[in-house]
């Protein structure tokens, strides 16, 4: 088995959602002066790779702790999104994906934004889906949705609907991806287990893919 970390590093001065702040680390004790080394973290609930509970935004929606384990792992599929560049992505590329989403837990849309991680480029232009896309997705039975960008709304408008088409579904949402490219369309797994943070409307997640070697049983 091979597994590909989907995950961007957490660190000081990272990429987040305009209005957040950057996560900040403190070392609180030394290994001269206390005989171990330990550091503060101090950061935001969907900061770097991360999910969203249906609780984000849903009134009395599922916080992550309320959500089996079962919900964090499974098949996933990819969506090749990179043509959309410009425009929403829609039932058009979904469609060609029917069976293999029918049979998955997660969808994941690949955008190809996770090259621009890091520039000013990364929170401008990036495609999400139509409503009606959104929607069809959160009727299939799916655990939850991911993208390789910094949300799967538009930064700017406000409005989220595809949070809360998603999340109103009663799916997570992972965004923050990466690596998506070197992932085939399907036949592998998601591991994207949130903290154990109790009334979690969000969290860092390790997002791993696990694929099969050619010739395992």
């Amino acid at each position: 088995m091979r597994l590909i970390d989907l995950s961007h590093p957490i660190e000081e001065n990272m990429p987040v959602y305009p209005g957040t702040e950057p996560p900040t680390f403190a070392v609180a004790c030394t290994v001269r002066e206390h005989g171990f080394l330990e550091r503060r973290l101090d950061m935001f609930s969907h900061t770097g790779t991360h999910m969203d509970a249906p609780a984000h935004m849903i009134e009395a929606g599922a916080c992550l702790n309320a959500l089996p384990l079962e919900r964090f792992f499974g098949k996933a599929v990819v969506v090749d999104a990179t043509g959309c560049t410009g425009r929403k992505i829609g039932m058009g590329e979904l469609l060609p994906h029917e069976k293999a989403i029918a049979a998955s837990d997660f969808v994941l849309m690949r955008t190809g934004w996770s090259r621009y991680w890091g520039g000013d480029e990364y929170f401008r232009a990036f495609p999400v889906l139509e409503p009606e896309a959104a929607a069809w997705l959160a009727a299939q039975g799916l655990s939850g949705v991911g993208v390789d960008a910094i949300s799967v709304d538009p930064v700017e408008g406000g409005e989220f609907e595809v949070h809360g088409a998603l999340l109103g579904g009663g799916l997570v949402i992972i965004e923050n991806l990466t690596n998506l490219h070197l992932l085939p369309p399907e036949g592998f797994h998601l591991a994207c287990f949130p903290l154990p943070l109790r009334d979690a409307d969000g969290s860092p997640v390790r997002a791993v893919a696990l694929l099969e070697l050619d010739g395992a049983g």
